[in-house]
This record gives C-alpha cells, structure tokens and sequence, in this order.
C-alpha cells in the first residue's frame, strides 16, 4: 500500500500528538500515585473518619460534629462541621496551636489545600466552574492563636474526607511539634 507525502507527514503528526499524550498522561499518573501514597500515610497515621458519618453530616438538617483525634492517644482536638458551603475545622478549648507551627502552612494550607486550589483553577480556565467557586482556607485567630479553620467551596464531597482527615494529622502533628 502506497502513501502520499502529505498523508505520511499527516500519520508523523498523528503519531507525535500520541506520543505526547502518552507522555502527559504518565506525568499526570506519576503525580497522582505520589499524591495517593502520601494520603495512604496519612491515613494510616491519623483517625478516620468512617463515610456513613460524613455523609450524614453532609445531609442533615442538624451539624453532628465529625472529632478530630490526636494520633497518639485518642483525644479530640477539634471537631468538624460540613455543611454544603464548608467545612469548619473548630479547635477544643485549651488547644493552643500557632499557624507557623509545622506542618500546618507547608503541608495542610499549600500542599492539600494549595492543590485543590491549582485543580479549581483550572476548571476556571476550562469554563468549568465560576472564580467565585474556587476552593478557599480561611484561618480565624483567638489572639495568635488557632481558633478555626474554615474550607469554603469544597465542590465536592470526595475532598471532605481529604480535608478531614489531613486536618487531624497535621494538627496532631503540631501538638507533637509544639511539646
């Protein structure tokens, strides 16, 4: 069978743009499986919060609170509250914990929710979500203190786990940190 130049230099072009996606889609994976082992660890250290629980928290009428344990011995830090809007991260009386304190900022704020925040924007890029509906972390203060951590526009009820669950780790990382 016998091909024209054109037609060739159209199946060169052809295999180029595969070969590409197949290089993007790879990093994309690498990127995912990083992603997915670091939460492994992470849920494997901290508490977990079973799904039934979330889900009745997201559906109800009354905000049951969802406790945020300390990894190493069981007791409460905080309590999360979700509704369809967000996610407040409220911290027990007596829980004194600087946002400076590791890992809080490097590894809550800019890695967990910082990505959420790069996929939202995106999706803005794409059209496929409004500016307004970007992913955002509000941190309230009792003086310099943590009071609560609110996570606005979560979109989607896959991320509470994810915020839930990485909250309580690294919380209970900046006790173990700050002692």
């Amino acid at each position: 069978m016998e091909f024209s130049e054109e037609q060739v230099r159209d199946i060169l072009e052809l295999k180029d743009r595969i070969t590409q996606q197949i290089e993007k889609h790879k990093e994309e994976i690498e990127s995912l499986e990083k992603n997915l082992t670091i939460l492994n660890v992470i849920l494997k250290q901290s508490s977990f919060t079973k799904a039934s629980l979330l889900e009745a928290s997201t559906t109800s009428k009354s905000e049951s609170p969802i406790p945020l344990t300390k990894t190493s011995d069981g007791s409460v830090i905080a309590n999360a509250y979700v509704t369809p809007e967000q996610v407040s991260i409220i911290l027990e009386e007596g829980v004194g914990l600087q946002p400076e304190t590791p890992p809080f900022k490097s590894f809550f704020v800019e890695r967990i929710i910082g990505e959420m925040k790069k996929k939202d924007n995106a999706e803005v890029e794409n059209g496929k979500i409004q500016r307004e509906s970007i992913i955002d972390c509000i941190i309230n203060k009792n003086g310099s203190e943590i009071r609560e951590i609110i996570i606005k526009n979560y979109r989607q009820k896959e991320r509470i786990n994810e915020i839930i669950n990485t909250a309580a780790w690294s919380l209970s990382k900046m006790i173990d940190n700050s002692s």
